[in-house]
């Protein structure tokens, strides 16, 4: 059989997007699911209309809390631009939600019955791109950094709803997440949620694990419930929250023994 051809045509936009540090800030930014752009050789996926504005496509709200964030903190920002709905940028090479065939109970017919070459260059083409961008700013980097993985969760799930305004994802690295879950348990407004609504580990999630835990790096793993950053406002008023708890949380992580 000869080789599918590219998936990605010169109208379709490159499969990240890097906003460079503006100073000397420790920390990498990432967001893996920040867009919800479609290879225009997919079309739209057999998915209609009105399910690309869900959680199912993309991280509500996420895409403007890294860049305001990037702003205040000055640091590297990496974005993964197409929908998660194409290939989740958060799963490993095969792993079996890669590329879901149903979502939040919505079938994504182009996912269906899909072939073993078609996932390969999605991989090749978008999944790998992504992630060689981030390997390559840590390669880079002369001074110790710490990794912030930036993601947004649905209020409600499956029929079950989810109380947490903020929830601190970890697995191998709980000195860093026992850290920040105790600032944001200070502010005294959040309901903080411990490995909530998720649990990391290492064949669930990929980024934290491919990048921080295989090299020893200090990483966060940050989830926000969406409703509170659907709008400007809120991306803005989390944007700043952050901007002020990451350099304490730094400054704790560099110091602790």
């Amino acid at each position: 059989m000869s080789e599918l051809p590219p998936l990605l045509g010169p109208e379709d936009p490159l499969p990240y997007r890097v906003t460079k540090a503006t100073g000397a800030s420790p920390f990498i930014l990432v967001s893996d699911h920040a867009g919800r752009e479609v290879p225009r050789a997919l079309g739209r996926l057999g998915v209609e209309e009105t399910d690309w504005g869900r959680h199912i496509a993309w991280d509500i709200g996420i895409h403007g809390v890294g860049v305001q964030l990037q702003a205040l903190l000055g640091a590297d920002l990496v974005e993964q631009v197409y929908s998660r709905l194409v290939i989740d940028s958060n799963r490993a090479p095969g792993h079996p939600t890669s590329i879901p065939a149903v979502s939040d109970h919505t079938t994504i017919g182009a996912n269906v019955a899909l072939s073993a070459a078609c996932r390969t260059r999605r991989e090749r083409e978008i999944l790998h791109p992504y992630h060689d961008q981030i390997a390559a700013l840590l390669r880079q980097r002369q001074t110790p950094v710490a990794l912030i993985a930036l993601h947004s969760f649905t209020p409600r799930m499956n029929g079950t709803d989810r109380p947490w305004h903020v929830g601190i994802l970890h697995h191998r690295d709980t000195r860093s997440a026992r850290i920040m879950l105790d600032l944001l348990r200070q502010e005294g407004d959040l309901c903080v949620g411990d490995n909530e609504p998720y649990v990391l580990t290492a064949t669930s999630d990929y980024t934290v694990p491919y990048h921080a835990e295989q090299g020893g790096l200090p990483y966060l793993e940050i989830e926000i419930r969406q409703d509170l950053i659907e709008n400007e406002a809120g991306q803005i008023s989390w944007a700043q929250r952050l901007a002020r708890l990451l350099p304490l949380y730094w400054n704790a992580i560099s110091t602790a023994h």
